[in-house]
């Protein structure tokens, strides 16, 4: 019997066991790029990152600890000079409860003045870490005070400076002195410490005007003063006409009136002046801006300086070297003046030399240019 052929199984391959899922492969992450700073707008956070260090360190590098190695001093320094970083005097001072800010307060009608005083100041902070802040402020205001405390203590300023006439107030200064703030006066007379005062002798500078005028032959002699209340008003006032008694000279009341240091009261003043009959062959106006008042209402009423009527100012600030014919003037160096104030508030103690140059007061002269003659015959 025939064998039945035996169907033989297909061969099956063992299948080999499933590969495991390949891990892919992490791309190598660069380190990251440096976020580009523009020059000039770096923060603190920005100098710590790009330095490799703390925020801590870099203060400490900024305000010349010597907690930090010269490595990294050397680093951090590098970072701030090529991105021109600047700290902010307002976070200085909160991190380290001393403030980088000085205050100048003002409430003077002259605007020139104050402009002069500041850029002093401004001068003795340049190469400092502090900067300058101002407040305009009204001193015959119920708000006048506790004005100039919120400026003080939301500033949290190092010092003040106060310009005549808000320096003249004990009140301000002694709330000041309650505030712990520091503060300088600049005035007309020597009325408080030399370390907080920086006063010039406005009663001898007007002396030598009224001696100037008198050697030229002037007898009939105008006055404009300035404003009342005003300490430099008053000093002016009485340094003049004892000037002139000694020589033997009265200023009638009707030849003194009362200006308001400005442009436009030189005007109204110089034309009740000129007006008279007989009327004044000079006039001594208590700053420029009056003086250049003068000017005009001379050429209002047909009258040449100093052909007719000879005019003296006080402050010699830009005005009075560009006027026609160019104005004989006290020389007041407010910006000087300025500069002092400022570096007595840095250098209290006066180890600058800043103290001893001031303590006297500064005294203001003459300076003779083309607004003065012999009165008319």
């Amino acid at each position: 019997m025939a064998k039945r052929a035996r169907r033989s199984s297909p061969r099956v391959k063992p299948r080999a066991p499933p590969r495991a899922a390949a891990k892919p492969v992490a791309a190598q992450r660069p380190a990251p790029a440096a976020r580009a700073v523009p020059a000039g707008r770096a923060t603190i956070n920005d100098v710590a990152r790009l330095s490799g260090v703390s925020k801590k360190t870099v203060s400490r590098v900024i305000n010349q600890s010597p907690l930090v190695r010269d490595d990294t001093r050397a680093k951090v320094q590098a970072v701030i000079q090529r991105f021109a970083y600047v700290p902010d005097p307002q976070a200085r001072g909160l991190a380290f409860r001393k403030s980088f800010l000085i205050g100048l307060v003002y409430d003077n009608p002259n605007a020139q003045y104050v402009v002069n005083l500041l850029e002093g100041a401004l001068d003795a902070l340049k190469d400092s870490d502090f900067e300058l802040v101002v407040h305009p402020c009204d001193r015959k205001s119920a708000g006048f005070i506790p004005g100039v405390r919120r400026f003080v203590t939301r500033q949290r300023l190092r010092g003040v400076i106060l310009l005549p006439p808000v320096s003249d107030s004990d009140e301000l200064t002694r709330a000041l002195s309650e505030l712990d703030c520091a503060y300088v006066r600049v005035s007309y007379a020597q009325f408080d410490v030399p370390a907080r005062m920086v006063a010039s002798n406005d009663r001898e500078a007007v002396g030598e005007a009224a001696n100037y005028l008198e050697s030229l032959g002037h007898r009939r002699i105008g006055f404009i003063t300035g404003p009342s209340g005003f300490r430099s008003a008053a000093e002016r006032r009485v340094g003049f006409l004892e000037a002139l008694e000694r020589r033997g000279i009265t200023v009638p009341a009707e030849w003194i009136v009362e200006g308001g240091y400005t442009y436009e009261s030189g005007i109204a003043c110089g034309e009740a002046l000129l007006s008279r009959n007989p009327r004044p062959t000079a006039i001594f106006a208590s700053n420029d801006e009056m003086a250049a008042g003068v000017y005009r209402a001379a050429h209002r009423l047909g009258l040449a300086i100093p052909q007719d009527v000879s005019v003296i100012g006080f402050d010699d600030g830009p005005l009075a070297a560009r006027l026609l014919p160019s104005l004989t003037t006290i020389r007041l160096p407010i910006r000087e003046i300025g500069r002092l104030a400022a570096a007595k508030l840095l250098d209290p103690a006066g180890n600058g030399g800043a103290e001893s140059i001031a303590s006297s007061p500064i005294v203001p002269h003459l300076v003779i240019r083309d607004s003065c003659q012999s009165p008319p015959r």
